[in-house]
């Protein structure tokens, strides 16, 4: 807001003598005339130039006050010679009356002619009505007054302080205590938002307060800096006028929030007085200075697409959705510069701050807004504007970036003066800005770019900009009143046009545009036409078929038909285009227009979205089963055309369609339905042999339509239509007739007993269709029956004697088994009805869910029998893919059946497992979590925290270094923090070294774990040397192990057998020495060993085979297809070594005889049969 001086004059003087103080002045009601209270005289102004039209002399002495009535026939004055004068607004005194003391304060009644005058003893109460004044004491001196709206109350400020509010026949109501000399005072001319009188008080304290009618305060007292002489509000009650003792007036909100100065005058101001409906302020000085201002209020506003912001009462925010015409206030208490909005965004700048506020909820069009941030800075600018996470600010030739912070991230300066600026869209802290300049050019700004990018080049300063949807086009209005539309890619002229102030892009419709001008708005859509129509105002936005535009402070919204552009585009057969159009608006009958049009044009994907707007079901239906048809040989268009023709009442035209389809039946059937014989006869003179069973047909049709399904079946039956009568039946689940019908029937005609049967059993009727079927003799059907009612012996035996119908038999009922938690039994049924690839997905399914619910050891069983059926399935499908996914899902198994033990550890506050068992685990799950995705469910976070702490509690202090390090470039839970900062200090006072007895297996050993307890089994695996085959080297085993019936000394240690196992004892390596010779291979085999590469494994000799003593080797075989044999030799003599022959995995001996009683299975893979279990044991000589 600014204000701007109408005019100044001085009180005229006379005979050169100065003219006085102004102390008073008013406007009458119109707001044409002005009085002043100067000196000893009474001046009249012209309110619009300040020309001096009377100088009216009746007082004796310096006048104080003046006073205009409501219905602008008199007014009044009162002075220092105690006298009050009634004048006519001709300047005509007519009246006067006089007190005991000097008059202070004049005021009317605002509803009754009731004039007010007050004295430092008294107030008079007048009217034209009554001879005389009615006169009542006060206790101090009087200096103002102010009646309520309403005109019942009169409230007087006194010298004391006190403010005594009176009804208007003069008796006290209640009173108000101030703390100085109340000099002014004014009631809000509106209640419309407090509901109540509000009276503003200024006194000479410098203070302003408020009170309701009752003399409670409103609110706190506000300083205002200086004594206020003048206090008036605004005729509409938004905004107050003060002026006072620092010689200035300013401009307040109705709360007593200072928004702006009005004029700074150099003298006291005594009276202040708005102009009436106007935004003009007259102030009265005391040089006798009386000046009239103008208030500017700058419209300070904010749009993005369909929200619109705008200032209110100058300290308010309205937000309004112009879609959906929500609106909703944001009081700041406090004068609003600049509004920006962006999507769910919204800035506000205040003098000594900037808010940021944002949209609480998800929806489009949800209104509600809570503040984000504060930037606590006074920052000038000529613009604003916000996106996502910045706000940007425009000066002259500068665009500055700063965050939601008040940090300045980045500075533009261009080489011109900056005109339009407007966001366009974006990602998040990567949105694009349009900025249009004085020189013409028009430049695409990143807010994560420091470079401008140049757009085009217009001749003329830019006035106004906007881009189009896609982007490709854009638009620029200039100085000139220019309209012109350039392509974004080339540069390229589109189209040009004169007389506009704005343009707006619809931003749904890539190809309208539209813009104001002259009172005028003109939509531009595609290559048609221009359509103009009457606006006042400008455009600022379209969507669809609304049009937003600003009319000085008030957003309105038009709503363009689109009916023009539809009907064009659909002359031009483009019904795409007209479809896009349509949807921004147009009236039902356009949209049936369009669906028909489209219809016969066969845009089967346009008339069928058109007709779903008009909720036209039939049109629907009959081109769903239009698309349906075209899939079938001989399908022909135009008997469906023909068909949309007679929905619309058109069934001659209809009926020839259906006639150069080479459809005639349809014809005729159609006017039958419309039981228009004549001219179903016509259609049917044109077709030779005609059905001769037409009557009976349309009989049976009658029956139908009356309800009589009895009697329609038994016309059917009577005419051999079997297909019709069973067809009828089977609509209206008529299951005697249908039960009677399959007695009735010859066996010979299977088709109809086949349809008879299916239609029992969907009436759920199993035994009579099972009568139908026998009788038919349609055993495949029959055994349907059976799997349906879940009658597996009689399957079973019905199977027997038709082994082809077994896949018929084992599917459902593997599916059966699988629905009823019977899993390995359902698996095994899968594979007889040949659909391993069903038992797949069930125990895929199984693994998904033991997973989500957190059940890892069942997950890791899932998954060992899904690489087992992926093992069967590779023996028929030799492919590697097969072979993949057995790996893949043995792996998988392997990783969630140890990280059950994690799981507990981790999640239980206690738990059973060792913590060598717990670090052992981890570090197996570590080692395949580094060089493999991560499963579901598998935390990574939680495998290395159990490392980290088993590893610290056990001394390997270098592991758990590593795992803390590893755990802290992670995500690891929030509560963990302190915990996991604690421990990385305590761990880097520990020495970097590891306990040797618990890794140091790792580095010896082959890695081979025991899948119970997971710590390092003493195996080292080795190869065959070239030229030995699997099958010789386990004759060669077998040989070796039957040739010993005692204990011998094998090559690491003595070895004999001990009821059905076989235990190895190794001797010393002295003793070894001694026993083989230089040349001998089991010396081959030591020497390999402690001298083969990293990455290979060392070779066994046939001659090595043979000496190796058969418990110290194990042999693990792949049950899948394509993976190689495995071998193994027992290195260390007081380790028992399990291997379980089902899954192949190896377990230390105690612990596994620990867990095998304790579970009574394989701990992995759950087998029952001892039979399953190999014990290798070295031998020792007994």
């Amino acid at each position: 807001m600014r204000s701007v001086l109408s005019w100044s004059v001085n009180a005229p003087e006379r005979e050169g003598i100065p003219g006085g103080v102004v102390y008073d002045l008013c406007f009458n009601p119109i707001g044409s005339q002005i009085v002043a209270a100067c000196g000893n005289f009474v001046l009249v102004y012209d309110a619009s130039d300040g020309l001096l039209l009377h100088r009216l002399k009746g007082h004796k002495d310096t006048v104080y006050c003046v006073s205009y009535s409501n219905d602008g026939k008199r007014f009044a004055s009162g002075g220092a010679d105690k006298n009050v004068i009634i004048w006519k607004n001709t300047a005509e005194g007519i009246l006067k009356f006089s007190h005991n003391d000097s008059i202070q304060s004049l005021s009317y009644n605002p509803v009754t002619q009731q004039l007010a005058s007050v004295t430092a003893t008294d107030f008079g109460l007048w009217s034209p009505d009554q001879k005389s004044v009615s006169k009542h004491k006060i206790t101090a001196k009087g200096l103002c007054c102010s009646w309520t709206p309403d005109g019942q109350h009169l409230a007087i400020g006194q010298f004391d302080g006190r403010v005594t509010v009176r009804a208007k026949d003069g008796s006290e109501k209640c009173f108000i205590e101030r703390d100085g000399p109340v000099w002014t005072l004014s009631f809000n001319p509106s209640d419309e938002e407090s509901g109540s009188e509000v009276l503003a008080v200024g006194t000479w304290n410098g203070t302003l307060a408020f009170f309701d009618l009752n003399g409670t305060q409103i609110g706190n007292e506000k300083q205002v800096g200086f004594d206020p002489c003048s206090i008036k509000y605004f005729s509409n009650g938004e905004y107050m006028v003060i002026g006072g003792t620092d010689n200035k007036s300013a401009l307040y909100t109705r709360d007593g929030v200072r928004l702006s100065q009005i004029c700074d005058e150099g003298s006291w101001i005594w009276s202040v007085a708005p102009r009436p409906k106007q935004n003009f302020v007259a102030v009265g000085l005391n040089d006798g200075t009386v000046a009239m201002f103008q208030l500017v209020f700058s419209t300070v506003h904010g749009l993005y697409q369909d929200r619109y912001a705008w200032r209110d009462q100058m300290t308010d925010v309205i937000i309004q959705h112009l879609t959906t015409e929500q609106k909703v206030r944001i009081k700041c208490k406090d004068h609003v510069k600049k509004i920006a909005v962006y999507k769910h965004r919204l800035a506000v700048q205040l003098p000594d701050k900037i808010l940021i506020y944002e949209v609480t909820g998800e929806d489009d069009n949800d209104m509600h807004y809570k503040k984000r941030d504060t930037i606590k800075k006074s920052l000038d600018c000529n613009l604003l504007v916000v996106t996502s996470d910045h706000i940007i600010l425009c000066l002259e030739k500068k665009l500055q970036l700063f965050d939601f912070k008040g940090e300045k991230e980045r500075e533009w300066v261009l080489e011109a003066v900056i005109r339009y600026i407007k966001v366009v869209g974006g990602p998040p802290r990567r949105e694009g800005l349009m900025v249009g300049l004085k020189n013409g050019s028009v430049f695409k700004i990143f807010v994560d770019n420091a470079f401008p990018i140049s757009v085009v080049q217009h001749g003329t300063a830019i006035r106004c900009l906007d881009l189009s949807c896609t982007r490709r086009k854009l638009a620029v209005v200039d100085e000139q009143a220019n309209v012109v539309v350039y392509d974004v890619q080339t540069r390229e002229k589109l189209f040009e046009d004169k007389n506009a102030n704005s343009v707006a892009w619809n931003g749904v419709l890539e190809d309208q545009f539209c813009y104001s001008g002259r009172d005028q708005l003109s939509i531009k859509t595609g290559d048609f036409p221009l359509h103009r129509e009457k606006l006042q105002g400008f455009v600022v936005g379209a969507r669809g078929s609304k049009v937003f535009c600003l009319h000085y402070l008030a957003m309105s919204t038009v709503n363009v038909p689109q009916s023009a552009a539809t009907y064009r585009y659909l002359e031009k057969k483009s019904y795409q285009e007209a479809y896009a159009v349509a949807c921004m608006g147009v009236t039902d009958s356009d949209w049936g227009q369009l669906a028909y049009q489209s219809l016969m044009a066969l845009q089967l994907d346009v008339a069928i979205k058109a007709f779903i707007r008009v909720r036209d079901v039939r049109y629907v239906d009959l081109i769903n089963r239009l698309q349906a048809s075209r899939k079938n040989p001989g399908h022909d268009d135009r008997v469906f055309l023909a068909e949309a023709i007679a929905f619309r009442g058109n069934f001659q035209d209809a009926g020839k369609q259906y006639t150069k389809a080479g459809r005639v039946d349809l014809a005729i059937k159609m006017f039958s339905d419309l039981k228009r014989w004549d001219e179903a006869k016509h259609f049917a003179s044109q077709v030779q042999g005609a059905d001769v069973k037409d009557l009976v047909r349309h009989q049976a049709q009658w029956a139908i339509d009356n309800r009589d399904w009895k009697t329609a079946v038994g016309i059917y039956l009577a005419s051999d239509e079997f297909g019709k009568a069973i067809d009828l039946m089977v609509e209206h689940k008529m299951v005697d007739e249908l039960v009677t019908a399959v007695r009735q029937l010859d066996k010979g005609q299977t088709q109809h007993l086949s349809r008879c049967a299916q239609a029992l059993r969907e009436a759920e009727q199993p035994l009579f269709a099972k009568e139908a079927y026998i009788k038919m003799g349609d055993m495949k059907s029959l055994l349907g029956v059976y799997v349906e009612t879940d009658k597996w012996d009689d399957a079973f035996v019905l199977m027997q004697q038709y082994p082809e119908m077994a896949d018929k038999v084992y599917l459902p009922y593997a599916r059966h088994l699988a629905a009823n938690d019977r899993f390995e039994e359902a698996q095994e049924a899968y594979r007889k009805a040949g659909k391993p690839e069903e038992s797949v997905r069930m125990l895929e399914f199984l693994t998904r869910g033991a997973v989500t619910e957190q059940r890892f050891s069942d997950a890791g069983y899932f998954y060992w029998m899904l690489s087992c059926e992926c093992a069967e399935m590779a023996k028929q499908d030799t492919s590697i893919s097969m072979v993949d996914k057995h790996e893949h899902y043995a792996a998988l198994a392997e990783a969630y059946y140890a990280y059950q033990i994690i799981h507990s550890y981790v999640t239980q506050p206690f738990s059973s497992f060792p913590a060598e068992s717990v670090f052992h685990t981890a570090r197996f799950l570590a080692a395949r979590l580094h060089t493999k995705e991560v499963p579901s469910g598998i935390s990574k976070v939680n495998v290395l925290w159990a490392l980290a702490e088993q590893g610290r509690k056990l001394g390997c202090f270098k592991v758990a270094r590593k795992a803390y390090d590893q755990l802290s470039a992670l995500k690891p839970p929030a509560s963990w923090g302190d915990r996991l900062d604690l421990a990385c200090l305590q761990i880097r006072s520990k020495p970097l070294s590891d306990q040797e007895s618990l890794i140091s297996g790792e580095d010896v050993f082959s890695g081979v774990r025991s899948f119970v307890g997971f710590e390092v089994l003493p195996l080292v695996e080795f190869e065959l040397q070239a030229g030995v085959s699997e099958e010789e080297a386990l004759q060669l085993i077998a040989q070796e192990g039957q040739s010993r019936g005692g204990g011998r000394k094998g090559a690491g240690g003595t070895e004999r057998a001990i009821g059905g196992g076989n235990v190895l004892n190794f001797d010393n390596e002295d003793d070894i020495e001694d026993n083989i010779g230089s040349d001998d291979p089991l010396r081959e085999f030591q020497e390999q060993l402690l001298s083969v590469e990293k990455d290979k494994l060392p070779k066994c000799s046939r001659q090595l085979l043979g000496l190796l003593p058969p418990g110290e080797i194990i042999v693990q075989q792949s049950s899948c297809p394509g993976l190689r044999s495995r071998y193994y030799r027992l290195m260390m003599p007081d380790v028992g070594v399990v291997v379980c022959r089902s899954c192949s995995k190896m377990f230390n001996e105690e612990l596994f005889e620990l867990e095998y009683l304790k579970l009574g299975h394989c701990p992995f893979c759950r087998t029952r049969n001892p039979d399953d279990l190999q014990w290798a044991y070295p031998l020792i000589d007994e």
